[in-house]
């Protein structure tokens, strides 16, 4: 386990990404909590937590720079308060294979207004009656949830249900389910995280990709930890074709 200093923070990999962003990689360093930030001078479109042991999303000094957080493969169970405060320009925030476990639990995101990609990929919430249709309703800005376009038809379906009786009755009940966090507390075990070796697969393929696409494809592989086992050859995964394969990483 290793504290996130300043020290890291200016001894990381740093560059531009395939989407043309600043990027921070913190990955894999089995860092507890998100601290010390202010270390990176607010020079990041985008910051790579993946495969650490972060249990809570918050700690973030103002970062008026930072679009995309990559939470993927941590130990969330709780998102802070009044995130909009110290990151109100983020855009996607990637959190497959957290522990996050009741729908209330995601209320803290409602302040981020310019949120537009979120994953919860792997988070018991994934599994709770409604899920979809709530943080349609709750995240009217949203555009991707879990890797799938949010159709006009959803968020239809989201507002008759939740602004009716019994939506409101759903709400209340769903309010009253909000976890306690308890720092130190017993957590299930983590997900199955796909090897680094997969990984660097994927980021060697998003090198070499020919179009924006592709590029994006494979970014959404890589982000939301979907490659089990399976190998990059020529934007093929085991002999399976393009559409299979974006289904595995959650492509439209």
């Amino acid at each position: 386990m290793v504290k996130l200093t300043a020290e890291l923070i200016q001894n990381s990999m740093q560059y531009i990404n395939p989407v043309k962003d600043r990027e921070l990689d913190l990955r894999g360093y089995k860092i507890p909590e998100i601290e010390n930030l202010g270390a990176t001078g607010d020079q990041f479109d985008t910051i790579d937590f993946s495969e650490n042991d972060i249990r809570k999303l918050d700690g973030f000094p103002y970062l008026k720079r930072l679009k995309c957080l990559l939470m993927n493969n941590n130990r969330i169970v709780r998102i802070g308060q009044h995130l909009e405060e110290h990151i109100p320009n983020l855009e996607s925030l990637v959190l497959t294979g957290n522990h996050i476990e009741e729908l209330a639990d995601l209320d803290p995101l409602v302040t981020l207004e310019k949120l537009s990609v979120l994953s919860l990929l792997h988070n018991p919430v994934t599994a709770k009656p409604h899920y979809r249709l709530y943080l349609v309703y709750k995240l009217p800005q949203l555009r991707l949830l879990d890797f799938r376009k949010i159709k006009m038809k959803e968020r239809e379906e989201a507002k008759t249900l939740f602004k009716s009786k019994k939506g409101k009755e759903l709400q209340k009940e769903i309010s009253k389910r909000a976890k306690t966090f308890v720092p130190g507390g017993t957590l299930p075990n983590a997900p199955k995280r796909h090897s680094e070796q997969d990984a660097r697969k994927i980021r060697e393929a998003i090198a070499k990709a020919s179009s924006l696409e592709e590029v994006e494809r494979l970014q959404r592989l890589l982000q939301s930890g979907q490659i089990p086992g399976q190998e990059i050859q020529n934007g093929v995964y085991n002999g399976q074709n393009d559409s299979e394969a974006m289904e595995i990483g959650g492509g439209q």
